[in-house]
């Protein structure tokens, strides 16, 4: 497995992170969706600014979540499983992520990010310690290619990308009341229009590549397809993405455009979260992984 691996799980990683529903509220308070109904739940809101708000407030109460993320595109595709802490002044995860047959394990605490390696790519490695360290700032390959992520996960405090896409260039196409797990929910269908949005869509992207993508994405009317389902607090249990419109835009294959969907669940919200860094004897040199594998 070449080193792009390490760059595609804890990119990954990240940006479940940076898509799930952060901490920290903006200024201001949500009006009322309306009468509750006798199930409890409010009126759908009708307006973006208002729906994004009452989610930042109804996750910046809970602050964590188990979640779950299904991702395709080009054929590839990315389970994931584990828990957050979005508080932003304790940002940290812990989640198992299935790709290419393998599982990587994935931590993140304390603004650095540790990936446990399958044993076929701990020996194509050159390394019999199954963890590798990636931080901030540090000049190793993979660590360069993964810093603007980093940066944007430890810096950011409030990891709400969706919500603050909708916010700023989305719109409410249409909205119902449903149930989801066992719990009723207030559904939405919205639009987002990258061209007022450009800027949150392109937060995660690495620095050196985020001029080009941008240069691709500049002055095309392009939507991309979001819905939200969100319980009686506020709390996001469903949110997907259809990205196809995007990487078509950014010159991906026919085959990536057709299946550029992102699904992530949230549950359990509010329950304690634990993550801690593994042993350092058991931390490889990630300098030693990069010339090994010819990075």
């Amino acid at each position: 497995m070449r080193k792009t691996t390490f760059v595609v799980a804890a990119g990954a990683a990240l940006a479940l992170v940076l898509t799930g529903c952060g901490s920290k509220s903006e200024n201001g308070i949500a009006a009322p969706a309306g009468d509750k109904a006798a199930s409890g739940i409010a009126a759908p809101f009708a307006n973006v600014l208002e729906l994004a708000s009452a989610s930042k407030q109804g996750t910046a109460k809970s602050k964590s979540s188990k979640m779950s993320m299904t991702m395709s595109a080009g054929g590839e595709n990315l389970s994931v499983e584990g828990v957050a802490s979005y508080d932003p002044a304790n940002l940290k995860m812990s989640m198992t992520m299935t790709t290419h047959g393998q599982q990587i394990e994935v931590r993140l605490i304390d603004k650095t990010m540790y990936m446990k390696l399958p044993a076929a790519v701990m020996a194509q490695a050159g390394t019999d310690k199954p963890w590798v360290k990636v931080s901030p700032g540090s000049d190793d390959p993979i660590s360069k290619a993964l810093s603007g992520s980093l940066s944007q996960a430890s810096e950011q405090g409030d990891p709400t990308k969706i919500l603050d896409q909708i916010s700023q260039g989305g719109k409410i196409v249409s909205s119902d009341q449903t149930t989801l797990d066992g719990q009723q929910v207030n559904h939405y269908n919205v639009e987002i229009d990258i061209a007022k949005s450009i800027d949150k869509v392109l937060a995660t992207v690495p620095a050196e590549s985020r001029a080009q993508a941008k240069e691709l994405l500049t002055g095309k009317d392009i939507k991309m397809p979001a819905e939200i389902w969100l319980n009686k607090d506020q709390l996001p249990l469903q949110i997907t993405m259809d990205e196809g419109a995007v990487m078509k835009a950014m010159g991906a294959p026919a085959s990536a455009v057709g299946s550029g969907k992102i699904v992530v669940k949230y549950s359990d919200w509010g329950a304690p979260v634990e993550v801690t860094a593994p042993p350092a004897d058991q931390i490889a040199d990630v300098n030693e992984i990069a010339k090994h594998m010819g990075g």
